[in-house]
């Protein structure tokens, strides 16, 4: 096994958790887009006192979080190279790669072909073939759905395919039969689906409840990343969330799943009470998925203040030799129109315990900076792109 400089390194990506316009937010309709501070604007403030001592508002000035005299973390903000703003171009970015053919968006429903064909092959009917909320389309389609038997497909501003069925009526594993056919059927550049995604449901008629059974069915990374790199020279890359759904499984040692941003957080504390050497990758989707799409700002507002409420356990419990990275994929601004993406800058903090005090890192032009500092700390294969920074943690 290679030497380190860091025997581990902690990963948390905030689903969606922008911090201002990108320098080509124009060309994706997003002029004015800052998730975090029209956030924070919103809640008259956020309370967010561990953020602020790491340097947060030393990137850019968060109502409400002081910016820090001594930030605890080197702080700066990086650039989206890739072109894209959805959940799989940024997280795949971060492992180094670069994407410049955007996966597809359906924002008028599934071409008649694709979905005649999905029904034959499933032997189902399809209702739905809309964009929409997933808590929305359940109210709006789910009784027709138990009456009849048809799959409710809808997608969203992201490039995905989402099937919902009632786990009474469709069997848990031929929904991800399903899935999985559709996969096999949207694979080519003829639509181009970054995701296919099961969305198992359970209730009543206007007590409809999505479970946990959850499963993510990704395109596979069109080449190797830094966690294939990692896995192959004996380090440990351990998924929390959906990022082994997002990588499909590629590079992952070891899959810890999710319900909640919380039980997220404690997943990572599971992670950071393990012995191991490489690589924990966390996401945490409910900012994303539970509120900057259902535009609800301050939901979104409340469930930042509870990750920073759980950052003290996280950072105490922290070895010499740990590398901690909080950033995020992509914006998803709750106070913009429509319920899609939004083009930004994302945060970068990076704190370890060998530094009383971090330092500004200058603005990265590629979330896959971070993916070559991994490789560069494991001394692994360094990614096509990417400038690691580890020699600026000193």
């Amino acid at each position: 096994m290679s030497s380190y400089t860091y025997k581990r390194v902690f990963l948390v990506v905030m689903d969606s958790v922008g911090i201002g316009e990108a320098p080509d937010a124009e060309k994706f309709g997003d002029k004015g887009a800052d998730t975090l501070g029209h956030i924070a604007e919103r809640m008259n403030g956020l309370n967010m006192p561990n953020m602020a001592k790491l340097g947060l508002s030393n990137i850019e000035q968060v109502q409400g979080v002081e910016k820090a005299a001594k930030p605890l973390a080197f702080y700066t903000k990086m650039e989206e190279a890739s072109s894209g703003k959805d959940t799989m171009t940024g997280h795949w970015e971060i492992m180094g790669l670069r994407i410049d053919t955007p996966f597809q968006v359906f924002p008028e429903g599934f071409p008649d072909e694709l979905i005649q064909e999905l029904e034959e092959k499933t032997g189902r009917k399809v209702i739905g073939n809309i964009p929409a909320s997933g808590t929305e389309i359940l109210d709006q389609l789910g009784k027709e759905h138990m009456d009849t038997g048809a799959l409710i497909v809808y997608t969203s501003a992201d490039s995905v395919l989402q099937i919902a069925a009632h786990e009474g009526v469709v069997p848990i594993e031929e929904l991800y039969d399903i899935c999985k056919i559709a996969r096999e059927m949207t694979l080519d550049e003829k639509y181009m689906v970054g995701r296919i995604i099961a969305r198992p449901f359970e209730g009543e008629p206007d007590n409809f409840k999505r479970t946990s059974n959850r499963h993510d069915y990704a395109l596979k990374p069109f080449e190797r990343t830094v966690m294939n790199e990692m896995k192959d020279s004996g380090f440990d890359v351990i998924s929390i969330g959906k990022i082994s759904d997002i990588f499909d499984g590629e590079g992952v040692t070891k899959s810890l799943r999710t319900v909640s941003n919380m039980d997220g957080m404690d997943k990572l504390m599971d992670t950071v009470e393990m012995d191991f050497t490489g690589l924990s990758f966390l996401n945490l989707v409910d900012f994303d998925a539970v509120y900057g799409h259902r535009r609800d700002p301050e939901g979104y507002g409340k469930a930042l203040e509870e990750f920073d409420a759980r950052l003290p356990e996280v950072l105490s419990n922290m070895r010499e030799d740990d590398l901690l990275i909080i950033t995020a994929d992509h914006g998803n601004d709750p106070t913009f129109p429509g319920t899609d993406h939004t083009r930004e800058y994302v945060p970068l903090l990076v704190y370890t315990p060998r530094k009383a005090e971090g330092k500004e890192l200058e603005i990265r032009k590629t979330f896959a900076d971070i993916g070559a500092t991994v490789a560069d700390n494991f001394n692994t294969k360094m990614p096509k792109h990417g400038k690691s920074f580890l020699s600026d943690l000193n």
